[in-house]
């Protein structure tokens, strides 16, 4: 079977390694044009994907535009049977209708659950404790196409976005070799997902995150705020500003924080702390404890070190 592989990032690398280690016959490899990077943009950065590829001698296309003739003209040139797409873009119909065996997608939620392109973060963001992973025929609506197959994960109260993301890559690596495997059987039994759900308004979606959408609301209750924060990290990241005694603002990042439950009568946004190794800020519910966090133009860093060098910080609020 000949297969064309499509995806861009890290969580991408995975699957077309362990397609390549189980000797199935990849031929050709889509991926996203390299990225200038650098204070100029005047170096080019190649995508994970494209390095592996290219680490193990398989062809790469970086098309610009997919509806793209010279693109659509090298692409059917591959003779594919089969493409898996993996963390890529959303696909024209010519392109994904090209192959006679289709085109499946693996997606990091259970479907229909969280569509959209961020479904790891909104998962953890909203406090769940499963999630997991499905594969499924491309459609022309975007993550809506027949389920082939799924694969549950717990979601740890501890798990940020980032250790979901690792499990969930290595995780789906397996369920693209399995339902590989089906489809080489001819006996895929792809399922419409509304037999997944009753109510579309039931539907959580994953949308893309904006610097914006990662701002703190100090006025929600501390698990919600201790969601959102391991929801974004380590990126893009949960931000706030500190409003000092002066009125200077400055950006914080958060990347690490802890609930400590208590009653009190603080406002939300009020800073504790004892000055040597503790910040804890009041929300409804109790104080979120800050273990890794990042002042605007500085580096990451620990509580300890943070107070070393802020040392007004028992006299300033958040918003």
């Amino acid at each position: 079977m000949r297969i064309v592989y499509m995806g861009t990032p890290q969580f991408a690398v995975e699957s077309l390694r362990a397609l390549v280690e189980n000797n199935h016959r990849v031929v050709g490899v889509v991926t996203m044009p390299d990225k200038p990077i650098g204070k100029h943009q005047s170096t080019l950065q190649a995508s994970p994907v494209k390095q592996y590829a290219e680490s193990v001698g398989l062809p790469v296309l970086q098309p610009v535009r997919l509806r793209d003739e010279a693109f659509l003209s090298q692409l059917s040139l591959l003779k594919a049977d089969l493409q898996i797409v993996v963390a890529f873009r959303m696909l024209p119909e010519t392109v994904w209708n090209m192959p006679p065996l289709g085109t499946f997608n693996l997606h990091a939620s259970l479907l229909p659950q969280y569509r959209g392109a961020a479904p790891i973060n909104w998962a953890v963001i909203n406090g769940e404790t499963e999630t997991g992973l499905t594969t499924f025929f491309l459609a022309r609506e975007m993550d809506t196409g027949k389920i082939i197959l799924q694969k549950r994960l717990p979601i740890a109260d501890s798990d940020d976005a980032g250790t979901l993301h690792d499990a969930l890559m290595t995780t789906g690596a397996d369920l693209v070799l399995e339902t590989l495997q089906v489809i080489r059987s001819g006996k895929v039994n792809a399922i419409p997902q509304e037999q997944f759900f009753g109510d579309a308004s039931e539907l959580r979606p994953a949308p893309k995150i904006f610097k914006e959408t990662c701002r703190i609301d100090w006025h929600q209750p501390l698990k919600k705020i201790y969601d959102f924060v391991r929801g974004l990290s380590p990126s893009p990241a949960a931000w706030t500003e500190i409003v000092l005694p002066d009125g200077n603002r400055q950006m914080l990042k958060i990347f690490q924080a802890e609930k400590h439950p208590d009653t009190h009568s603080l406002p939300p946004g009020t800073l504790s702390t004892d000055t040597k190794s503790v910040v804890r800020i009041a929300v409804e519910g109790g104080f979120l404890g800050l273990i890794s966090l990042q002042l605007a133009g500085k580096k990451r860093m620990n509580a300890v070190d943070f107070l070393n060098g802020f040392k007004s910080i028992h006299k300033a609020m958040v918003e």
